[in-house]
């Protein structure tokens, strides 16, 4: 396919700058799996969504490709995409049919102007770390077992995909993350992890993330609205927060692009919902590409 066809926003961006860039492919009827990573690979995000209707009005296929394989649900790519229908379509109620299960976004228009979208997770779940997971874990980050906070027990959390959950004490030890790239690879692959959520409490309801990304071959993801779905769920589960709670996550700040999610948890519901606004971004060759209307 052309890749001037490939739409390209950046999700959960703080008031319009920032965010985690994702390429968007509107009409990917026809593309097999094949081409789809060739787009991937060529577009160079940590993710690109392929979309297809799936019969009903608002309700879409949407597939997930980083540059080296596909990914069964991705926050920022969702985000992106609905902002991209809501421009071409209107703002509104959509359903993604994903690889994790059915997604419903909602999108909307905010006071200054901005579209932004809700997602509402899969079920989310949660599992503590086994002792060699977490020694494994903090060589490979270069990290020490003092470091960490014991307020937040190191999970797996799930919202469509595992991602590796760990608090440290310290805002420095975030801001000087240095870890060693291929044994995290290694372990992820080997445990099935798709991020790692390196997280800092500033409040029990703010966070600052970072999420090293090595199984899509990305070195930091700067915003991962799957890693901050499964780790609502994982306050909810243990107890962490009181609820219901709205939980602010910045991520990205360390790499130069600040981004914002907020995510929200509820007693008595497995869902959690999370919500961004997204911008469009100039195509290499400086244009800026819009969905056609």
């Amino acid at each position: 396919m052309d890749d001037a066809a490939v739409l390209r926003y950046a999700a959960f961006t703080d008031h319009g700058h920032g965010g985690n860039p994702a390429g968007v492919v509107l009409d990917a009827a026809g593309l097999d799996d094949a081409a789809r990573l060739a787009v991937a690979a060529r577009v160079g995000y940590s993710e690109t969504a392929f979309v297809e209707p799936d019969g009903a009005v608002g309700t879409y296929r949407l597939r997930y490709f980083s540059s080296l394989a596909e990914v069964a649900f991705c926050g920022h790519a969702t985000i992106a995409t609905a902002v991209a229908i809501a421009q071409r379509d209107g703002v509104g109620p959509l359903t993604f049919e994903t690889l994790a299960g059915p997604v419903p976004v909602r999108t909307e228009v905010g006071a200054r102007g901005e579209v932004s979208a809700t997602l509402t997770s899969v079920p989310t779940r949660t599992r503590a770390v086994g002792p060699d997971e977490l020694s494994a874990a903090l060589a490979a980050l270069r990290w020490r077992p003092e470091q960490l906070d014991p307020r937040y027990p190191a999970h797996v959390a799930n919202a469509g995909n595992d991602h590796l959950v760990l608090a440290v004490r310290d805002r420095s030890v975030l801001a000087g993350l240095d870890y060693d790239y291929l044994a995290l690879d290694m372990l992820m692959a080997a445990r099935g992890w798709t991020t790692a959520h390196l997280v800092w409490a500033e409040s029990p309801t703010a966070f600052h993330a970072r999420d090293p990304f090595p199984p899509g071959g990305v070195v930091e993801d700067p915003a991962t609205g799957a890693a901050a779905a499964a780790f609502g769920g994982y306050l909810r589960d243990l107890g962490l927060v009181e609820l219901p709670a709205r939980i602010t996550i910045w991520q990205g700040a360390d790499m130069g692009r600040p981004s914002r999610l907020d995510v929200d948890v509820a007693a008595g519901d497995p869902r959690v919902r999370v919500t961004g606004t997204a911008s469009a971004l100039a195509a290499p060759d400086g244009s800026l590409l819009r969905p056609p209307r």
